[in-house]
């Protein structure tokens, strides 16, 4: 991969969907499909928007561990990140990721205590393309 900011950051920026996980209290991955992320840092720091009371933000809250992972099914290729999760609700945070339309899932809006926001940040990826795996540092 030649540009790995450019390649990676091209997949993610193409896909609605993400998959990100999490670890149980018994130390089995979870993994969930999410909306894809609101706002990223580069590849390296991603932004996800969730509720706070759902069963990720808890299994975050007690072991930040994650992964996130992004196919694209037109060309058979996916990139799959590894790093920890920052469970946000901070005024700041939530205002910055917020979005028209997403009372729909918040109906006290940006204010809404169910509504957080979720910082990944990788420290390394491991990418799918051509019959062909490569790993590389953040």
């Amino acid at each position: 991969m030649r540009d790995v900011e450019s390649t990676i950051g091209g997949l993610i920026d193409k896909q609605r969907i993400a998959y990100l996980s999490s670890v149980d209290a018994a130390g089995y991955p979870n993994t969930k499909a999410m909306l894809a992320p609101r706002e990223r840092e580069g590849i390296k720091v991603l932004y996800f928007t969730t509720n706070t009371s759902s069963r990720r933000v808890a299994q975050f809250r007690e072991n930040p561990k994650a992964s996130a992972y992004f196919a694209d099914t037109r060309f058979f290729r996916g990139v799959m990140l590894l790093g920890e999760v920052e469970v946000l609700d901070d005024a700041g945070s939530k205002e910055r990721i917020w979005r028209d339309g997403d009372d729909l899932y918040y109906p006290l809006g940006v204010t809404d205590p169910d509504y957080c926001v979720l910082r990944f940040t990788a420290f390394s990826g491991r990418y799918y393309s051509h019959f062909h795996s490569e790993d590389f540092p953040l």
